[in-house]
């Protein structure tokens, strides 16, 4: 499964650099990349696309796919809830309400993005500190804290003005401002997130019977929790400092790996984050030449196909 979702994810980024406004022939992408990292590039129109356009914004789809697939399958584990994605403890919504109003005062929105992101879980976490069962009481701060997130996004847009378009339009989800040092931000991000759930996963296998059993069989779950909180956090706010909200890729791609591999994290981890970047490669890939020269925001895509996915997983369970 694992090499069947590397093959996938190495010829939609083929096709992805090779399709555009100027075609570039696929046949020609690997000896462009090859000359230009020896520095004997041509330089010519189709090498300042492939090397300043369209590379930097196939990287930020794998890593970014990559981070928000790893995302939700902490947050599955850690609240031992399928339905568990980042936006429920209030991090996508935080940092979504950062960007708009760092937008607003004419600030750049990844940084007020980012840093909301931040704050919102540090709350989220105090919150849940304070309570005698860590998750539930995490859990619920978080539902609270995301709806009065979304209340304050949906009231900024009215002070929005001409800025309106270009709110919506980052709130959508999209990678049209995709470039190089986006994608040196986010690859780190999301490698860190997949080493670290590596190295947990024998954790991960034993937490999923209960709290109770796992500090039986020797595992730190307090450690274990703050660790999955920290990578959620950091995971979500990156990537939505980066492209905007893009939803339902860390709910269904966790939901279909673990059909496909099964439920030991060895396996699912490594396969959810290439399920990730696929899926998101695909649809970026498609959101900006379906409708091209216009771009289609990535976020209505993902949710075009991740709804359906979700309530067909939804009955499956139900007819299990």
């Amino acid at each position: 499964m694992k090499t069947g979702l590397v093959v996938a994810l190495l010829v939609v980024a083929l096709l992805a650099l090779a399709t555009g406004s100027v075609h570039i022939p696929a046949t020609e992408i690997a000896g462009r990349l090859a000359r230009a990292a020896t520095g004997q590039g041509t330089g010519d129109t189709a090498d300042q696309i492939l090397l300043q356009v369209r590379l930097p914004r196939v990287a930020l789809a794998i890593a970014v796919g990559a981070a928000l697939a790893l995302g939700g399958l902490a947050s599955q584990t850690l609240f031992r809830n399928p339905l568990a994605t980042p936006s429920i403890i209030g991090v996508s919504n935080g940092a979504a309400l950062g960007a708009v109003a760092a937008m607003l005062a004419g600030i750049a929105a990844p940084l007020g993005s980012f840093a909301a992101g931040l704050a919102v879980a540090a709350l989220v976490f105090t919150l849940g500190r304070r309570g005698t069962y860590f998750g539930q009481t995490l859990l619920l701060a978080g539902i609270a804290i995301a709806a009065l997130c979304s209340a304050l996004t949906t009231g900024a847009l009215y002070l929005a003005g001409e800025r309106l378009p270009a709110v919506i339009f980052w709130l959508m989800g999209g990678l049209w401002q995709a470039n190089g040092r986006a994608a040196l931000v986010m690859l780190p991000v999301a490698l860190a997130a997949l080493g670290v759930m590596l190295a947990l996963a024998r954790s991960l296998n034993v937490v999923l019977v209960g709290e109770a059993s796992a500090r039986d069989l020797g595992v730190n779950v307090p450690r274990l929790q703050y660790t999955l909180l920290a990578l959620i956090t950091v995971t979500a706010a990156t990537a939505v400092s980066l492209t905007g909200v893009i939803g339902f890729i860390g709910l269904i791609v966790p939901h279909l790996l673990r059909l496909a591999v099964g439920g030991d994290h060895r396996r699912l981890v490594p396969a959810t984050a290439l399920g990730g970047a696929l899926l998101l490669l695909m649809a970026d890939t498609l959101a900006r030449t379906l409708a091209a020269p216009a771009e289609i925001p990535v976020g209505i895509l993902t949710a075009l196909v991740g709804a359906p996915v979700f309530l067909w997983l939804l009955r499956r369970r139900r007819t299990l």
